[in-house]
């Protein structure tokens, strides 16, 4: 008895496996190529649409409607920083928490300070410094239509 559940549990996992490659699988291939209706074929299709999809990596603004327009750069900021990226997050935590800061492009005790109150209000790692999880965190939260939060 006890074997046939073992068997059982390893036909599982090798199913589960499976699942799961062909899920990544189809997640990497991207979306499915799809002919236009006047006749130009799926893998030109398929092209176009992934070129018009790529972007540099470092723009990683919402878009358009972004509700901060300094810069599309995200580069690490702590205090002493300066610059229209520092800029780019003021707007951002007062937007997504209602900061009310200057946006002056200095990063200085009192935008450390209010960065560690939008960590803190997020869950995510307080620190005092803008990295990649705290932009990820303030960008999303900044273009939100219920912002601000906390």
């Amino acid at each position: 008895m006890r074997r046939g559940c073992s068997s059982e549990v390893t036909r599982m996992r090798r199913v589960l496996t499976a699942a799961a490659a062909l899920t990544l699988s189809i997640s990497l291939a991207g979306p499915p190529a799809v002919a236009a209706s006047h006749g130009t074929p799926a893998s030109a299709t398929s092209a176009q649409a992934s070129h018009k999809l790529k972007r540099p990596a470092t723009l990683v603004a919402q878009g358009p409607d972004d509700v901060c327009d300094y810069t599309n750069r995200r580069p690490g900021l702590s205090l002493g920083s300066s610059g229209s990226a520092v800029q780019q997050a003021q707007c951002y935590l007062n937007h997504a928490i209602g900061a009310r800061l200057d946006e002056d492009g200095d990063f200085g005790r009192v935008t450390q300070s209010v960065t560690e109150d939008f960590q803190r209000c997020a869950g995510i790692v307080v620190d005092g410094r803008i990295g990649s999880q705290t932009w990820s965190f303030l960008s999303f939260w900044a273009n939100a239509p219920d912002a601000p939060f906390c």
